[in-house]
């Protein structure tokens, strides 16, 4: 089960946590992975050493680009090429109140969290279609739910990739390509280490979680194997979430 030998897989913020456990997942059940970053070669580099080290079974690429610019999808795709699994977890977010986002982070969190996403999703679907054959992720966050009251630009930018989603999985379900979205919740990665650090809001955030505990980024990658493997193949549209009973 969960073969992926001879699929070539793209996952985007892929140097560390969420994204740094897909890849090191996907490698390890036979795909060609593309770690990527967005600016640090050695970061990338580093990662992608890790992810072998491990016992990967798939190949190792580096990609780096700049998601947050405009041209930022295009110069990753020419730099990758075709993919048969395309993972979109590069995020951008601003912890701030929402009368005090600036434009300019407004901007930056979209391009990065929705249109980078898209025009993805538009560069590697050909090559999906042509084979009848892909699979499409990508990840948002139970804050598409329950939106943290200061982080209101980065919530409505998942929900709004998560409506892509749901547009596009009748589009292309019948050409073979499946594509979802991946909802993670309260995961303790470098992003949150500094938060969940602070023992009051600590014991605050897991309160709302029914599970009681925080999940790891392991704990999305496996989601992520299902969806992205032939296991998966009746699967298309959904939200997927991993969050320990939050969303409810």
């Amino acid at each position: 089960m969960f073969d992926l030998t001879n699929k070539r897989a793209l996952v985007t913020g892929s140097t560390q946590g969420i994204g740094y456990a897909i890849a090191a997942c996907l490698a390890s059940q036979g795909a060609d992975v593309i770690v990527h970053g967005s600016s640090s070669y050695e970061k990338c580099a580093n990662a992608a050493a890790r992810i072998s080290a491990a016992g990967a079974e798939g190949k190792l690429g580096i990609a780096v680009a700049d998601l947050s610019k405009p041209d930022g999808a295009e110069k990753l795709y020419e730099a990758v090429g075709d993919v048969d699994i395309l993972v979109l977890n590069a995020s951008i977010q601003y912890r701030k109140k929402w009368n005090e986002i600036t434009p300019e982070e407004m901007e930056i969190q979209f391009q990065t969290n929705f249109k980078s996403s898209l025009r993805l999703i538009q560069l590697c679907e050909p090559h999906m279609e042509k084979n009848g054959w892909g699979r499409i992720v990508t990840v948002g966050s139970v804050q598409q739910y329950k939106p943290h009251r200061d982080m209101a630009v980065y919530a409505s930018s998942k929900a709004a990739q998560m409506n892509l989603v749901t547009n596009l999985a009748k589009q292309l379900a019948p050409l073979g390509i499946t594509i979802n979205n991946l909802s993670p919740g309260v995961i303790a990665t470098p992003r949150n280490e500094a938060a969940l650090s602070d023992p009051d809001y600590n014991k605050q955030v897991m309160a709302g979680i029914p599970a009681g505990f925080a999940g790891t980024a392991e704990d999305c990658a496996g989601a992520a194997l299902l969806l992205c493997s032939d296991e998966g193949r009746y699967i298309t549209g959904i939200d997927l979430t991993v969050d320990g009973g939050m969303k409810l």
